[in-house]
């Protein structure tokens, strides 16, 4: 800086296989990343790499000395250095001339500029000491001055050194979460039954989603996951460690943070990526011809939405399944769907209206499974242009709430993958209750516009409605909805239309 006198530092900065292995500078500056004159020297031996004179490793220099060259060298280096190397040389002479020392025991001596061995793990240089400290500061800071932004920063880097396969990632979150961990807060809410922010738990989260990734990465070997599956197991036996559904059921839900303002932050968010081109990247080693990184991303996603799962009890975590649908579905909104896409959507559908247990749109489902209102709308528009009859199919099949019927269906025991509703009489507490319903109710909406002037569809829609909807005020806007599509200023009413709406109303 301008302001300020300069000022000379020392810096050393070792390598290994490409990658700096160890920093030094005189600057004294503590921070996780390297300070400005260490990539400065970086960067100087990146750009002038002629201006940076290369020795030979010091042990063949040393190798071509006769003696009186090596004792000139050694007392003139102590002449130097003598403040600080003069006991360590003293040390090391009595060693050397002592036959039973250890010293004498090992052949040869180490080398610092000599590299390591080409088996020898290499890796980054992280400073440990120093990620501790920092997430300790930003926790300690409570969410307030940034703090939390800090943290999301570390996430990113994490995230960064998992993109390029840097062991570091690892290491680095490990330490991370122990300081998570030591977090005094955890004991004072587990003591007072009280439960933690919302921005805090959003830090748990993206902790969690960082070590799922660091848990699948394909090219990670069998030790390594055994060591962490050991260490999870570790951190989740602590009494004060967060259960993903809340505080040990103890908080009390604030339904004034509802869901639908966060659900629809994020955008029977996003939006700035819309930029963004998706191309299918071949990916060669893949069995079936034409699949690409991209159908098998779309693939995926869509396995995970259709999947069966049983709403969670707390609220966060109820509105935290909504969240990450919805972000997953605005995601594969923004893909183009060309033919091969398509067909991986058709034959994905398929697959969940006949699938077993597995499936959220299987034949029989748990009372209390998460609704497939969502996905099913997003799967009825996509399906609609280019499949109609599997579109209506399984979206009238997502239109079920199991969950405000008074009595669910058992299951046909002879078919061993249905599974049979347990506890039918308990009222669970959805507190996303009110926007489950909200989507089931644009689900229906959106097959009743979709089959204007279909007489035997819109019939279809109209005895699902009767059948699913439960809220009358749901009713009564479907009616409304029916009404206006069927007496669209462009066209003649639809007579069928304006019979759906009577019938609506009606009930």
């Amino acid at each position: 800086m301008q302001s300020e006198p300069e000022t000379v530092c020392n810096v050393a900065i070792s390598f290994d296989r490409c990658k700096i292995t160890s920093v030094t500078c005189s600057c004294g500056n503590k921070d996780i990343f390297y300070c400005a004159h260490v990539v400065a020297l970086s960067l100087y031996r990146i750009r002038k790499p002629d201006q940076v004179k290369l020795h030979l490793p010091i042990s063949e220099t040393l190798f071509q000395m006769n003696r009186d060259q090596l004792q000139k060298f050694v007392q003139y280096l102590i002449t130097v250095h003598h403040t600080e190397v003069l006991p360590t040389a003293q040390k090391l002479a009595d060693e050397i001339l002592s036959q039973n020392s250890e010293i004498n025991q090992v052949h040869g001596a180490p080398d610092p500029t000599a590299g390591a061995s080409i088996d020898d793990e290499n890796c980054w240089h992280l400073d440990e000491e120093q990620v501790q400290e920092q997430v300790k500061l930003f926790l300690s800071q409570g969410g307030y001055h940034g703090s939390g932004k800090q943290l999301n920063l570390l996430f990113a880097k994490v995230r960064e050194m998992l993109k390029m396969r840097d062991s570091n990632g690892a290491r680095m979150l490990t330490l991370i979460t122990e300081q998570f961990m030591a977090d005094p807060r955890l004991s004072l809410w587990r003591q007072q039954g009280t439960a933690m922010t919302d921005k805090y738990r959003q830090l748990w989260d993206e902790l969690g989603a960082l070590w799922m990734c660091i848990v699948l990465n394909p090219h990670c070997k069998l030790e390594q996951k055994a060591s962490w599956l050991k260490q999870l197991k570790k951190w989740n036996s602590v009494d004060v460690c967060p259960w993903e559904d809340g505080n040990h059921g103890n908080e009390l839900p604030n339904l004034t943070n509802a869901l639908p303002q966060g659900a629809n932050a994020n955008q029977e968010n996003m939006g700035q990526c819309k930029s963004l081109e998706y191309q299918h990247l071949p990916a060669h080693k893949f069995l079936e011809e034409g699949e690409s990184y991209l159908t098998l991303a779309v693939e995926v996603a869509l396995i995970g939405l259709g999947q069966q799962r049983i709403m969670p009890d707390g609220l966060y975590a109820q509105e935290k399944v909504c969240r990450n649908e919805e972000q997953l579905i605005s995601k594969l909104q923004e893909i183009e769907l060309d033919d091969t896409l398509v067909k991986i959507f058709r034959k994905q559908a398929v697959f969940l209206l006949e699938a077993g247990p597995y499936s959220g749109l299987g034949e029989v489902i748990h009372r209390e499974s998460v609704p497939m209102h969502t996905f099913a709308k997003y799967l009825f528009t996509s399906l609609l242009p280019h499949d109609a009859e599997l579109a209506y199919k399984t979206a009238l099949r997502a239109m079920r709430l199991l969950v405000l019927e008074s009595t669910a269906p058992s299951g046909d025991m002879s078919r061993p993958h249905h599974i049979a509703s347990v506890v039918p009489n308990r009222y669970p507490r959805w507190f996303t209750l009110s926007h489950i319903e909200s989507q089931q109710c644009e689900l229906a909406s959106t097959m009743l516009t979709a089959a204007k002037g279909d007489v035997r569809r819109l019939e279809t829609v109209l005895e699902s409605i009767q059948k699913n909807i439960h809220s009358s005020s749901h009713i009564f806007k479907l009616a409304q909805d029916a009404f206006k599509i069927a007496t669209l200023m462009d066209s003649l009413p639809d007579i069928t239309l304006l019979k759906v709406s009577l019938e609506l109303g009606l009930q």
